[in-house]
């Protein structure tokens, strides 16, 4: 069974959180990839930005389903989720709109569990650590291109 270590792409790419929102439109669009990591200025691995974090800036702003019962309104999603989505609409830095703490795997993590973790959870892309560094990185297109190559 392949590994994480056989298909990952090794010259990872990486944005620092201060990194404005049209660097990283650049810097995922001159480089033909959909994801980064996220780096401190220490380069420890702080999160994780895609394309869909980019284009969830410019959606329409959700109102919160509510009804009124009894003089009261009764909200139907839990508390402070509009505040999140508005503060990630209105960012201006990659740490404002980057998933914090990401899923990240081993380089032995087997091919069958990448892309169980990114079919469950939704995850475009995976950074691989060793050791609490990060050595590389699996997006959707690794496992396709695994696929498309027969291994």
């Amino acid at each position: 069974m392949l590994k994480a270590k056989d298909i990952m792409t090794r010259e990872v790419i990486t944005i620092k959180e201060s990194g404005t929102i049209r660097e990283l439109a650049a810097l995922l669009l001159a480089n033909n990839i959909s994801g980064v990591p996220v780096v401190d200025e220490d380069g420890r691995v702080t999160g994780v930005v895609t394309e869909s974090d980019l284009i969830f800036q410019n959606k329409k702003v959700h109102l919160p389903t509510a009804f009124a019962l009894l003089d009261a309104f009764v909200f139907l999603e839990r508390p402070g989720k509009m505040e999140q989505e508005l503060k990630k609409m209105a960012g201006s830095k990659v740490s404002d709109i980057c998933t914090r703490s990401p899923i990240s795997v081993s380089q032995e993590t087997e091919l069958d569990e990448l892309a169980t973790l990114m079919a469950e959870k939704n995850i475009h892309t995976l950074p691989v650590m060793a050791e609490e560094r990060l050595v590389g990185v699996i997006g959707k297109s690794d496992i396709i291109r695994t696929i498309a190559q027969g291994m």
